[in-house]
């Protein structure tokens, strides 16, 4: 899922915001030839996302740099956990370091969110996907962080999939001819999708022929009527100011996907440190 020219083109860019005209404590302090030893380590539990985004991070300062990865994008860490080595030029580790913690840091914060919620509703059917509420620049790899912590990815950018929302719906006049000129226009792959608020809209939506319906800030019990009416005739993803603790309530009342925009647009990072050894 990871795109290496994107990824070497983000990170160019991140490396160059951050270091600026040059590094000038270390360019100071370290000689250009010194060679060094640090880890990586874990400073509170979590779930692990973005170890290859990090050792990219520093091989693109400097290609002799390495690093050995002791856990993969996935694991559980503690307080404590080494989860890599680095070694190599001084002066590139200490350039990088920022730039490559602040990405690993909040792809595993991310992680870490996004497999509590699917271990919250593990016994129900219903999966947890993301949104487009991801940070600017960062979306291919926060929607990646959210696939290793056990989510699915909605779509990735406009192009993936017709989504008629309330505002498209007032500009057009309504529901059934929103979907018919989607259904005219669109690329035949794509699918669509038609948010609505109440029963009534539902209906018109199915009727429409939506592939999908999302239910936006629906109660429990509207949810309940909607699967219910619906009786899998089209995919139902519920929608709006999903949290920990509304997730399970959600996904008792048997809709297909819960949507989650919190999973990456108000992520707690990780704590993650880096510690020369020598």
């Amino acid at each position: 899922m990871l795109n290496e020219l994107a990824l070497d083109d983000f990170l160019a860019s991140a490396l160059k915001e951050d270091i600026g005209c040059g590094d000038v404590t270390t360019d100071s302090l370290i000689r250009p030839s010194q060679q060094s030893e640090c880890g990586l380590y874990a400073k509170e539990d979590g779930v692990l996302a973005g170890m290859e985004v990090a050792a990219r991070a520093f091989h693109l300062l400097n290609a002799g740099i390495l690093f050995q990865a002791e856990r993969t994008d996935g694991s559980t860490v503690a307080p404590g956990d080494r989860i890599a080595g680095i070694r190599g030029n001084a002066r590139a580790i200490l350039k990088g370091e920022r730039v490559a913690l602040n990405i690993l840091q909040r792809m595993s914060g991310i992680a870490t969110k996004t497999r509590r919620m699917c271990e919250l509703i593990r016994e129900y059917p219903a999966r947890i996907t993301d949104t487009r509420k991801t940070l600017p620049g960062f979306r291919m790899l926060d929607k990646y962080a959210v696939i290793v912590g056990g989510g699915t990815n909605h779509r990735m950018n406009l192009s993936d999939l017709v989504l008629i929302k309330d505002n498209h719906i007032a500009a057009v006049g309504s529901i059934a001819e929103a979907v018919a000129l989607a259904k005219k226009k669109a690329p035949f792959p794509v699918k669509v999708e038609v948010e609505v608020e109440n029963q009534r809209q539902l209906a018109e939506a199915i009727q429409a022929g939506a592939d999908i319906v999302m239910l936006d800030n629906m109660g429990c019990d509207e949810m309940r009527k909607a699967v219910a009416f619906t009786n899998h005739r089209v995919t139902l993803e519920a929608s709006g100011n999903v949290e920990e603790n509304s997730v399970v309530a959600i996904a008792s009342t048997g809709v297909d996907y819960i949507s989650c925009g919190a999973l990456t647009h108000s992520v707690r990072a990780l704590d993650i440190s880096l510690k020369f050894d020598c």
